[in-house]
């Protein structure tokens, strides 16, 4: 990305999936749903409060899920299917910008890190010249993301880490308990 310049974020041009042995995913149709960060809260109502507020609990979010979309049934989705082991996936991705200097368009990588374990399963349908629309659900316990080199956002949920922009917002709370 543009160092001192602003830029204006476009498109993801183009993305890969990697599974745990490097092996890039073939199969998988042109878009991943990354799932949603929703914050654990509760609801705060007290004598000599006027009315009541969600109180966030740093760190702790709800069930994260990440969907994969194949095109069809393919050998690669049954990999992910394996109930006693751990999925890891690695995404890359080139993000287009523009200049609103120079009008020059750049590219600058996105690498997403993401472990769990699988949840769900549509094997989708067959129907003559149409794609199948398989689809592979995972429960997120991990994700790493990493925007032009720089760490962005780490969530583990198994070793109480929660890191934004570098900040670990759990060290304090690691050292209290």
């Amino acid at each position: 990305m543009a160092g001192k310049n602003i830029v204006v974020p476009e498109l993801v041009h183009s993305f890969n999936v990697y599974s745990d042995d490097a092996k890039r995913l073939i199969g998988i149709s042109g878009e991943i749903d990354l799932g949603e960060l929703k914050t654990m809260s509760e609801t705060v109502n007290l004598a000599g409060m006027l009315g009541e507020y969600d109180a966030p609990a740093a760190g702790h979010t709800s069930s994260i899920k990440l969907k994969i979309p194949f095109t069809i049934l393919y050998e690669d989705l049954f990999g992910l299917l394996d109930p006693s082991g751990a999925v890891q996936l690695t995404l890359r991705g080139a993000l287009q910008h523009i200049s609103p200097e120079t009008f020059k368009i750049d590219e600058y990588g996105v690498k997403i890190v993401v472990k769990g374990r699988m949840t769900n399963t549509a094997l989708g349908k067959l129907a003559k010249a149409k794609k199948g629309d398989p689809e592979v659900e995972l429960e997120v316990l991990y994700i790493k993301i990493m925007i032009d080199g720089k760490e962005t956002l780490e969530i583990d949920k198994l070793n109480f880490k929660f890191m934004v922009n570098g900040k670990d917002h759990l060290a304090k709370i690691r050292s209290l308990i």
